[in-house]
């Protein structure tokens, strides 16, 4: 039986997680689980399914948590903090950890499973897009097992051999093509962009997803996050990854190799299905996905991605070959610009200028260290936020 601790267990990554587990009970067990906001959806989670601890960030949190386990009759551990999220993911006793907290505050306790041997579900993108070259190496040091559980890193990391080793050439790998649906403007005129609202945006025409990144996927910077993660997980370099426009999120990313061959993963848009597939790896267990009916389905349909409609895919693609610290900024930039158009604040269009004027101030940046990543993020939010602060004032 695994133990597991999931990051992030009250977001829609999370909620999949717990649906999975609950299908196995003679498979899995929680250790821990970790929220932010929904502390009611927390309670209830660590109540069914018996955690021995929960974590929150902060200690007002915590006693409200305490509160609500109380009155339901739950025995869990409140804990609080970003040292207690860290050490929930490396304890010994846990043998998975399902890392789906958004953003960079999953960066840390993802990083101290990696270090910590863990066999790590890797569905915090920050991970990879802020400290790549640092986080592979910890993998590496601690004997990690990492299994992507974005649809489309783990629908290439099926379609690669089993005894791939991040070495594309000696596996015979020519290119990667990830997928994306387009999001809900595919079809938008784009002048009419400028006026779109947050619903709108998050209005995603195949997925079931939190705000942030239903927003992040409407713009295509979810896909541009992408490109960085699939460099570091599978080595392939920036010009070897080529995101394809394909609206019915059926085939969830492609492997073309050296002999013309080209390997798919196809799947009806559940995330449940990537998230059973490293659940159980390398066994396969039921995921509670319905059947995929190809004929129902009837055609499927593919197209370039217009630049002028997605402008942050390139952005992606420029922080990448930049390097350093500069997928770090660009991440923090658009996670202060993406917050500040849900909140009214800025105009949607405006996300990709935040984003690419933080990149372009900051082309330097270091990424030696954790501290110095995110001295770079703060730095990154900081000038964010004065340009959105800025673009209200106009």
């Amino acid at each position: 039986m695994q133990s597991l601790t999931i990051l992030g267990a009250t977001g829609s990554i999370g909620v999949s997680t717990l649906d999975v587990v609950a299908r196995h009970p003679d498979r899995y067990r929680i250790f821990a689980l970790t929220g932010r906001t929904q502390l009611a959806r927390l309670a209830a989670q660590c109540i069914r399914f018996k955690a021995r601890y929960a974590v929150v960030d902060a200690p007002e949190a915590a006693t409200r948590l305490q509160t609500l386990l109380a009155e339901g009759g739950g025995t869990t551990e409140v804990l609080h903090g970003a040292d207690q999220l860290a050490a929930v993911s490396e304890a010994p006793e846990v043998d998975a950890v399902m890392a789906a907290i958004v953003g960079a505050a999953g960066l840390r306790p993802t990083l101290a499973a990696a270090r910590a041997g863990k066999r790590v579900l890797l569905a915090n993108k920050e991970a990879l897009v802020m400290s790549g070259a640092l986080f592979m190496s910890a993998a590496a040091a601690g004997g990690a097992t990492l299994l992507p559980i974005d649809s489309e890193h783990n629908a290439v990391f099926q379609a690669l051999p089993a005894t791939y080793r991040r070495d594309p050439a000696s596996a015979g790998v020519r290119r990667v093509l990830l997928t994306a649906s387009g999001g809900p403007f595919r079809d938008r005129d784009v002048d009419s962009l400028s006026r779109v609202s947050p619903d709108e945006a998050c209005a995603h025409p195949n997925w079931a997803m939190g705000r942030k990144i239903s927003v992040d996927s409407a713009t295509m910077m979810n896909k541009g996050l992408e490109v960085i993660e699939a460099h570091w997980l599978f080595g392939v370099p920036a010009e070897g990854i080529e995101v394809v426009v394909h609206r019915q999120s059926v085939i969830h990313s492609m492997v073309e190799y050296a002999d013309g061959s080209v390997l798919a993963q196809l799947g009806n848009p559940d995330m449940r299905t990537p998230i059973a597939h490293a659940l159980a790896f390398p066994e396969r267990i039921d995921a509670g996905v319905s059947p995929l009916d190809l004929c129902a389905i009837g055609h499927l349909d593919f197209e370039r991605p217009d630049h002028r409609r997605f402008p942050c895919l390139p952005l992606a693609y420029a922080a990448l070959r930049a390097g350093r610290g500069v997928p770090a900024a660009m991440n923090a930039a658009n996670e202060i610009a993406v917050d500040a158009f849900l909140a009214g604040r800025l105009a949607y269009l405006s996300i990709a200028r935040v984003v690419e004027a933080v990149m372009a101030r900051m082309g330097s940046a270091g990424d030696t260290s954790i501290e110095e990543l995110e001295a770079v993020d703060a730095e990154a939010r900081a000038l964010a936020g004065a340009l959105v602060q800025s673009a209200e004032a106009a």
